[in-house]
């Protein structure tokens, strides 16, 4: 199983030796790119490849995978514990619900992506609203600025905030991984 993460997408479509690892392996990757429908039928396919005594545990990292590529937090919380592993933390679940409400799944229903493009455009304005008080805030004993100045020096204060969390995530993000990775090598 650990040859076969490293390699790419097509060689695991046509690895046949150890075809339901390589098909579960599919299903994972798809629903790390929140395709719900590749990786189930990835995982159909890695079920019904599989020895009888691997099925269960493969249903069951299926679950898994599919209640994250379906933003299903309370589910992949369920499903990760069964699988004996460490569940996400608090935090990453709000994420994924929060996700989940901004980018409803595929096949939701219209009502659902009105209601996150709707709350995409709220919290756009919320963002610019918060930049432009922080700017006329800033700039009131200096005399003031105009809305239209106020508002375009507020999204720039917007973009440098959410530039420097950014990386400051992916910074946090690299060396959360490069840890995890030097506690599977060693």
């Amino acid at each position: 199983m650990q040859q076969l993460e490293s390699r790419s997408d097509e060689e695991l479509e046509r690895e046949t030796k150890h075809r339901a690892a390589a098909q579960a392996i599919l299903g994972a990757r798809a629903s790390d790119r929140y395709d719900a429908k590749t990786a189930r039928a990835h995982f159909q396919k890695a079920i019904a490849a599989a020895r009888p005594q691997e099925r269960m545990q493969l249903r069951r990292m299926a679950d898994a995978s599919l209640a994250l590529a379906e933003r299903r937090a309370g589910d992949l919380k369920d499903s990760l514990e069964k699988l004996g592993q460490e569940a996400p933390s608090g935090r990453q679940l709000l994420a994924l619900r929060f996700m989940g409400l901004i980018a409803p799944p595929p096949g939701s229903s219209i009502a659902l992506r009105a209601r996150g493009i709707l709350l995409a455009i709220v919290i756009v304005i919320l963002l610019l609203a918060i930049g432009l008080g922080l700017v006329e805030l800033i700039s009131l004993p200096f005399g003031g600025v105009g809305l239209a100045g106020g508002l375009l020096l507020g999204f720039l204060l917007v973009l440098a905030v959410l530039g420097v969390l950014a990386l400051v995530g992916r910074r946090r993000q690299a060396k959360a991984r490069d840890k995890a990775e030097a506690a599977r090598a060693g």
